[in-house]
This record gives C-alpha cells, sequence and structure tokens, in this order.
C-alpha cells in the first residue's frame, strides 16, 4: 500500500518537475518543508537526474530547492509560533507538554537553534518537521531563515549531484534512503517513549 502511495506521488512529482522545472522544485520542497511528508529524495535527485540530460543547471536546481525549502518552513515556523504555542499552552497538560516544557525549548532554541535548524535540515524525517517547534519557541526569524537556507542548500545539491552521476538509474537511491528513514524514525520512537515515561513518571512521584 505504501509502495503504491510512494509510487504515485513520484509520477506527480517527475511529471510536475519535468513540465515546470526549476519553479516545480521550488514548489515541492516548499509543500515538503511544511511539514507535508513528500520525499526530497525523490524531488532533489530526479532533478539531478535532468542536469544529466542538460535540461538544467545543479546550481540552480539547488538553489531553487532552497528557496523551495525556506517558503514552505515560514508556514510552519508561522503556524507553530501563533497557532502552536497558544494550543500547547491550554490543551499540553493532556500530552505531557508542561509550561516548563515550552521554557526549556525556548532556551534550547535560544542557544542552540542555529546548530539545531541546521543539522534538521540535513537529516530525513527530522527537516519535514523541524520548522514548527522553531516556530513554537519563538526562534528569531532571520536566523531560522539563514540557518534553514544553508543547510537545505547542501541538502539539495547533495541530492542532485547523487541524481546526476546516477543519470537513468536516479530512482535507485530511493531504497537506501527508506532505509535511513527508517532508522531515523525508530530513533525518534524511542525518543518520545523516554519523553513519555519521564513525564508518566513525575506525574507519579507528584
Amino acid at each position: 500500500m505504501i509502495d503504491k502511495l510512494v509510487s504515485a506521488l513520484a509520477g506527480i512529482v517527475i511529471a510536475t518537475i519535468s513540465h515546470l522545472q526549476y519553479g516545480g522544485i521550488v514548489l515541492f520542497m516548499a509543500v515538503e518543508s511544511a511539514c507535508i511528508p513528500v520525499p526530497s529524495e525523490i524531488i532533489m535527485p530526479f532533478s539531478g537526474y535532468l542536469v544529466f540530460t542538460g535540461e538544467l543547471r545543479l546550481w540552480a536546481v539547488a538553489l531553487a530547492g532552497a528557496v523551495g525549502c525556506v517558503l514552505g518552513s515560514l508556514v510552519a515556523y508561522a503556524l507553530g509560533a501563533w497557532g502552536g504555542r497558544p494550543l500547547i499552552e491550554r490543551y499540553g497538560r493532556y500530552v505531557l507538554i508542561s509550561h516548563r516544557d515550552l521554557d526549556l525549548a525556548e532556551r534550547w532554541f535560544d542557544r542552540y537553534g542555529d546548530i539545531t535548524i541546521f543539522i534538521g535540515r540535513l537529516l530525513p524525517v527530522v527537516r519535514t518537521f523541524i520548522a514548527f517547534p522553531a516556530g513554537v519557541a519563538r526562534m528569531p526569524l532571520w536566523r531560522f531563515n539563514l540557518y534553514t537556507f544553508l543547510g537545505s542548500l547542501i541538502w539539495c545539491w547533495a541530492l542532485a549531484w547523487i541524481g546526476l552521476k546516477l543519470g537513468a538509474h536516479w530512482n535507485t537511491l530511493g531504497v537506501y534512503f527508506h532505509r535511513f528513514d527508517a532508522a531515523i524514525g525508530a530513533l525518534l520512537v524511542l525518543g518520545l517513549s523516554w519523553y513519555v515515561w519521564r513525564h508518566l513518571s513525575q506525574r507519579r512521584s507528584e
């Protein structure tokens, strides 16, 4: 079922980028960065394949991808800044998120937000959702945009370059990234399990 959905999505991505070219890259990378899991592991390697065929240029493909990431991330950031925090402050206790957790998140992004955003943009799965908590923590917007752009530029260039080198076999890259996605997802589940266990233990002790 999932494979069929991915295949259908890949077909839409390929058709759109083939038609809109750089505009399609901006569009789909923006969608991915707005917390909608459209895999950049399809978008950018296929764009690299179009560089291989001579239709596009590598530097322009990477730039289009990074611009799309910034635009989509701004949407997710805004949702976190103006919608996420009030909801969490009001209903967070029902999902084990306290005011103390929000304060910790704010201090974290204030001190380590630059490197968190930069590295987060280089990690599958994480890169799709990192903008929302940055918005909730109200990370300074200019810093958020700068490190989102820099991290995204490296990510987009790397995937497009691999697609360029693979040529017509660009789609074989997806197999390896699916495995990496699964590993990242497992780590996130472990982290969430630890978070829930810690909060439930604190409640019992109180």
